[in-house]
C-alpha cells in the first residue's frame, strides 16, 4: 500500500551518528580507494605485459562477473549466515587477492592470466560482501536512516570514484604500479578492521539454519510474489541498461567529439562525480519536496537529458554540465531502487532480495555496454546515445505502470508466534506438513471473504507455503477450506516466524468472517506414504486458530 514516506525527513548524514555504521562505512570509502587505484594500476600493467586488446578488456569483466552470477548465492548465504561473518569473509577474499598481486609483482612473477585470476578471486570478495552489507544496514540503523544511508553509501563511493582513477595514475607515474598494488592490500585491511571492532545487535532464530538452495528457493519465490519488488528491480535493470551508455561511450565523446585526452576525460568524470555528490546532500531535501517514485522517474529523465546534449555539443563546459546532470540522476535512481527495495522485504529474506536486483542490474549494465557499443561503432556514436535517451525516457513514463512502494516499518517487523501443543514427537526434518483451515462463511459475506483470500495466498506463499489451494464443500456450500503444505515441521514453523503483525491481521479479519461457533478450525496433519512396511495411523492434531 503506498504511504507517504516517513522517512524523508532524516538527514543525509544522520547515520553516521550510529558508530558501528560510520566506522564501516568509511573503511569502506578507504577500501573502495583502493580498489580503484589497483584497477588503474592492472590495466596499466596488463596492457604492458599483453599485446592483446581483449585480454586487457578482461580485467574490468574479471572482477564484474562474479557479482553477475554468485550475487544470489550471496544473497542466500547472507540471510543464512551470520552477515557480520560474510562481510569479514569477503573482505579476506579481497584482501588475500590483493596482498598475492603486491608479491607477485614484487617477486617479478607476474602474467596476463595471473592478474584475471586475482581479479576474479576480488570479484568473488565483493560478490560476497556487498549484499550482506547492504543487508546489514537495517540491522545497524532503524528504518527510518536507511533511505540516507543508503544515499551515503553512493554518494561515497560516486566521491571515489571520482577520484580513485587520477590519484592512481598519479601514483603509477611517479612510484610505478608496485607501489599501487602494495597501497590497495594495505586499504583492505582497513574494512577488516572495522568490521571486527563492530558490534551490532541483530535479532535471533531458534530455528536451525536452511540449507542454501532452500533459501535460493525462497528468495526467488518471495521476489517473484512481491509487486513492488518486482517494479523496482524492473525499473532498475531497464535503467541500467540505458543509462550505463553515459560512462561506456564517454571516452569516444571525449576522442571524436571533443578532441580531448586523457585530462578532459577525468575531468568530466570528475563532473559526473560532482552531480551525483550533490545530489546526494540534496537528497534528504529532494525526498521531502518530491515523492520518491517520482523522484526516480525525474532521475531517469535527468539521465536522457544527459544522452541528449553528450554527442550535440563540442564544449567541455557544457558536456561537464550534462555529466553533471546525469550523475545526479545516476544517484538518486541507484538510491531510490535500493531504498525501495530494503524497505520492502522483511528481515529474513532482505540480502536475497538485494542480491537478486544486483544481479540483475549489473547483467542489464554489462548488455547495456554490449547494446550501446554495437550501435556506436555499427551506426554512428549519435545514434547510440539518442537510443538511450529513449529507452530512459520510456523507464520514467514506467512510474505510471510498475509505481514503486514504500512501506512504513511496523507493516514488515516479524511478529512472536508459539507454536502449539502436539500430540505426537515430532522431528525438525519430519514431513511433509499439512495444514488446513475450515470456515463458515455466510453467502453476504462471500466477496470479502475472497479478497480476503486472495491477499492471504500471496502472503503464505511468500513465506514458505506450498500448494495452496482454497476448496469450497458441495454438500455444505458455507464451509471453505484452505490448505497449504510445507516440506517439514522446520519449514511450517519458520513460514509462520515470517509473518509479520500486519499478516497476522489478516486472520483475524477472516476470524470475523467466520460464521461458525468459536474460531476457524486448523488441522496439522503430516503425510505418510501409503506402503505395506509403513502401515501406521496417520497422526493428526486439530487447534483452535487464535
Amino acid at each position: 500500500m503506498q504511504r507517504e514516506d516517513p522517512h524523508s525527513a532524516v538527514s543525509t548524514l544522520a547515520p553516521l551518528r550510529n558508530r558501528a555504521f560510520r566506522a564501516i562505512w568509511t573503511a569502506t570509502q578507504i577500501s573502495s580507494l583502493g580498489w580503484l587505484i589497483q584497477t588503474t594500476a592492472i590495466s596499466w600493467l596488463m596492457a604492458t605485459i599483453s599485446a592483446s586488446d581483449l585480454m586487457v578488456a578482461l580485467v574490468q569483466a574479471s572482477s564484474t562477473l562474479p557479482a553477475f552470477f554468485l550475487s544470489i548465492v550471496a544473497g542466500a548465504i547472507a540471510d543464512s549466515f551470520s552477515r557480520r561473518g560474510v562481510m569479514l569473509a569477503g573482505h579476506v577474499l579481497i584482501a588475500l587477492a590483493s596482498l598475492t598481486l603486491a608479491i607477485s609483482v614484487a617477486l617479478g612473477l607476474v602474467s596476463p592470466w595471473l592478474i584475471l585470476g586475482l581479479g576474479f578471486l576480488a570479484g568473488c570478495g565483493f560478490a560476497l560482501n556487498d549484499p550482506a552489507w547492504h543487508a546489514s544496514v537495517g540491522d545497524i540503523l532503524e528504518k527510518r536512516d536507511i533511505p540516507a544511508a543508503v544515499t551515503l553509501m553512493s554518494v561515497g563511493y560516486n566521491i571515489v570514484r571520482s577520484t580513485g582513477p587520477a590519484i592512481g595514475g598519479a601514483i603509477l607515474a611517479f612510484f610505478g604500479p608496485l607501489a599501487a598494488f602494495v597501497l590497495a592490500a594495505l586499504s583492505d585491511l582497513v574494512p577488516l578492521a572495522a568490521i571486527s571492532r563492530s558490534k551490532w545487535h541483530v535479532r535471533s532464530s531458534s530455528l536451525p539454519r536452511e540449507r542454501v538452495v532452500t533459501a535460493i528457493q525462497d528468495g526467488l519465490r518471495f521476489t517473484a510474489m512481491s509487486s513492488e519488488i518486482k517494479a523496482a528491480i524492473a525499473r532498475g535493470t531497464l535503467f541500467g541498461v540505458a543509462s550505463i551508455s553515459i560512462l561506456a561511450l564517454l571516452p569516444l565523446i571525449v576522442r571524436d567529439h571533443l578532441d580531448g585526452g586523457p585530462i578532459v576525460y577525468g575531468a568530466l568524470l570528475a563532473a559526473f562525480g560532482v552531480g551525483a555528490f550533490t545530489a546526494g546532500l540534496s537528497s534528504s531535501y529532494l525526498r521531502r519536496a518530491v515523492p520518491q517514485d517520482r523522484l526516480i522517474a525525474l532521475a531517469s529523465v535527468a539521465c536522457a537529458a544527459c544522452c541528449f546534449l553528450l554527442p550535440l555539443t563540442t564544449s567541455i563546459p557544457i558536456a561537464a554540465l550534462a555529466l553533471a546532470i546525469g550523475g545526479a540522476g545516476w544517484l538518486l535512481t541507484w538510491t531510490g531502487v535500493d531504498v525501495a527495495i530494503q524497505l520492502s522485504s522483511p528481515r529474513w529474506v532482505v540480502g536475497r532480495t538485494l542480491s537478486i536486483y544486483y544481479a540483475l542490474s549489473y547483467g542489464g549494465m554489462a548488455a547495456g555496454s554490449w547494446i550501446w557499443g554495437a550501435v556506436a561503432q555499427n551506426y554512428s556514436l549519435t545514434m547510440a546515445f539518442q537510443g538511450a535517451a529513449m529507452v530512459l525516457l520510456l523507464v520514467a513514463a514506467a512510474a505510471f505502470v510498475l509505481p514503486i512502494e514504500l512501506w512504513e516499518e511496523s507493516e514488515k517487523e516479524a511478529s512472536e508466534f508459539v507454536p502449539p501443543s502436539l500430540a505426537i514427537d515430532l522431528k525438525p526434518r519430519s514431513g511433509p506438513i499439512v495444514i488446513k483451515v475450515e470456515y463458515a462463511i455466510a453467502e453476504q459475506d462471500l466477496e470479502a471473504f475472497l479478497e480476503c483470500m486472495r491477499e492471504r495466498r500471496r502472503i503464505q506463499s511468500q513465506a514458505g507455503a506450498r500448494s495452496w489451494t482454497l476448496q469450497r464443500n458441495l454438500l455444505t456450500p458455507t464451509v471453505w477450506m484452505e490448505t497449504f503444505r510445507t516440506p517439514t515441521w522446520t519449514d511450517y514453523l519458520r513460514l509462520n516466524h515470517r509473518l509479520s503483525a500486519t499478516d497476522r491481521e489478516l486472520g483475524g479479519r477472516l476470524a470475523a468472517l467466520h460464521n461458525g461457533t468459536g474460531a476457524p478450525e486448523t488441522v496439522l496433519a503430516i503425510e505418510r506414504a501409503t506402503t505395506a512396511v509403513r502401515s501406521r495411523s496417520q497422526p493428526i492434531t486439530r487447534v483452535s486458530r487464535p
